[in-house]
């Protein structure tokens, strides 16, 4: 199992329920087949808008079904979720235990009183041209771990973190999980 891997969308057709006690995700409505999306053991499956549920590491598959390593990084006291968005990415596993990062990917925190928001993305070179003229400009393509919020004045603030510089990650316009706010992919 790789410590992180270069597409920040492996794979999202569909909706999923996730079952915290036996540790399983079932692919329901518009799934094609886990087995022949490209997921692999290590990939992180994240569950819910803007990881509204939490994160998980898959550890196995079959074509309906992904197992999961524990549910560590989902919302407290959640038993099951149902009918729920989801994406899998190749993100680097140990930001899921880091708590600027942790789910939800936007919550309330004491420096600011309007939510804040979270996540990791994979930057790809196109990407880091993209947003050079802009306040999410990044030094370096890789997976970046990226923070707005609302600052005392109004002001929008962000903060990032290159947790992993990459020469290049995938570069097609399909494989955005949602970033191209961020990081537009043209």
């Amino acid at each position: 199992m790789a410590l992180w891997g270069n597409t920040d969308l492996v794979y999202s057709n569909g909706t999923i329920n996730v079952n915290l006690g036996t540790n399983t995700i079932t692919g329901t409505a518009g799934i094609v087949t886990f087995t022949n999306s490209g997921i692999r053991t290590g990939d992180v499956v994240t569950v819910g808008t803007g990881a509204t549920y939490g994160y998980a590491i898959v550890t196995g598959f079959t074509s309906t079904t992904i197992s999961i390593a524990d549910t560590s990084n989902f919302v407290s006291g959640l038993t099951t979720v149902a009918g729920a968005s989801y994406y899998v990415s190749q993100e680097p596993v140990y930001s899921l235990k880091d708590s600027n990062y942790r789910a939800p990917e936007a919550k309330t925190v004491g420096y600011s009183t309007s939510p804040v928001t979270t996540g990791v993305y994979g930057v790809d070179y196109v990407e880091v041209g993209a947003a050079s003229t802009t306040q999410y400009a990044v030094g370096h393509s890789g997976w970046v771990g990226i923070m707005t919020y609302i600052d005392t004045h109004g002001n929008l603030r962000v903060k990032h973190e290159v947790l992993v510089a990459g020469g290049i990650l995938t570069t097609s316009t399909s494989d955005n999980n949602g970033d191209d706010g961020y990081f537009p992919g043209t």
